[in-house]
């Protein structure tokens, strides 16, 4: 699995530096352009920036699923501010706490030392023999506040908000007591459109005026790179198979779920016919919303979705419904089986990619729910790995 991952990765950072640049893999025919200039995450302020170490995805957290075949599907690719990684450092600790002596025993490799492994990644991605990093965060009303927190705790960096930092000369700086202290590496968990008021959302407060300026420059770091979106919308998951022949001349390792794109004919005629059999997604949806699960959803609520995909069907995109692995769950004090995925999470620096030997393991909580997102009322598990 963590080949498949690695492979998956070096195609979509090598997709992301080209998009930017070159563009050979339009030119070539693999990726039709409308489909990338269309998307809501292409960057124009991007094109031809130079990016330290070429790398634009430094986090990433690929969904995995099981199917009813026992063979490991990508369900999503998540580049932009992945994030969950704190509820898998929590839940090792609570399985501590119930288990103790266990897992040592059974061999379970740690996962402990994510926070010193990414700060070390964080640290090496700028040339200063002592570099600052900051973690960026929207603040206290963020959904992810808590992991932002925690994460900057165990990292020892300062925890910031766009009002901490201030441009001065293409350099970005830290308000101190004492003064103006310099930032090397921002790992930002603060979205594209609201990174720069002068270049995105002019009336962001989140963010840092001048930050794309100072970034172009090289004189700061920002974790992940701005634009890297483009890479896991939906609609471009459907070439990620084709990304990697091209780019990398390999099969791929790891599977992809069947896609059909709704502005395709072809496809959108398929998908109404089957459509008790799928699920229909928007192409810049997250956190579970704006998905319609065909065969939950009554007469009524298909026809709606489907008046809203014929507005703007290059915005949406259909799977089939599989059949996900399920793990046994305490439900008011009975064993039962409910739905799940895996988040492992992958690190990117100059000296390569690591993998932490576990991940987030995301649970449908309701019965016969195939929805594992928490904002959909989903739960996770610790996830463990074997030596």
């Amino acid at each position: 699995m963590d080949i498949g991952i690695k492979q998956r990765l070096k195609a979509l950072n090598l997709f992301i530096k080209d998009i930017y640049h070159d563009q050979f893999i339009i030119k070539d025919g693999i990726i039709p352009a409308e489909l990338i200039y269309s998307c809501p995450y292409f960057l124009r302020e991007m094109k031809g920036v130079k990016v330290p170490h070429d790398i634009y995805v430094h986090i990433a957290g690929v969904d995995l699923i099981r199917g009813g075949d026992g063979e490991f599907y990508v369900l999503e690719d998540n580049l932009r501010t992945p994030s969950g990684v704190s509820y898998m450092l929590e839940n090792r600790e609570i399985s501590k706490r119930i288990f103790p002596g266990i897992l040592p025993k059974n061999n379970i490799r740690p996962v402990s030392d994510y926070p010193n492994l990414l700060y070390k990644k964080l640290k090496a991605l700028s040339n200063q023999s002592d570099p600052k990093v900051v973690l960026l965060t929207p603040g206290i009303y963020n959904s992810a506040y808590y992991e932002h927190t925690t994460l900057a705790r165990l990292m020892g960096i300062e925890l910031v908000e766009g009002s901490d930092l201030v441009v001065q000369d293409h350099v970005v700086y830290m308000k101190m007591t004492s003064g103006l202290e310099r930032v090397d590496v921002i790992y930002r968990r603060v979205d594209d459109d609201f990174l720069d008021p002068l270049e995105f959302n002019t009336s962001s407060t989140l963010g840092v005026a001048g930050i794309m300026a100072a970034y172009r420059k090289g004189n700061v770091n920002i974790v992940n790179a701005p634009g890297t979106g483009i890479a896991d919308d939906k609609a471009i998951y459907i070439y990620v198979p084709e990304m990697i022949r091209y780019y990398l001349n390999e099969e791929p390792i790891l599977k992809s779920i069947k896609t059909y794109q709704l502005a395709n004919p072809e496809d959108y005629s398929y998908v109404v016919e089957n459509i008790k059999k799928m699920v229909l997604k928007k192409t810049d949806g997250s956190g579970g919303y704006g998905m319609l699960m065909g065969h939950e959803a009554s007469d009524e609520e298909i026809e709606d979705y489907l008046n809203t995909v014929n507005k703007k069907p290059e915005n949406f995109i259909a799977q089939p419904i599989l059949n996900l692995s399920t793990a046994p769950c305490c439900i008011n004090g009975i064993l039962s089986p409910r739905c799940i995925d895996l988040r492992p999470f992958a690190l990117t620096g100059p000296d390569g990619i690591d993998i932490t030997p576990g991940g987030l393991t995301r649970v449908a909580l309701k019965e016969g729910s195939l929805v594992v997102n928490s904002s959909q009322g989903g739960g996770s598990k610790d996830t463990w790995v074997i030596q």
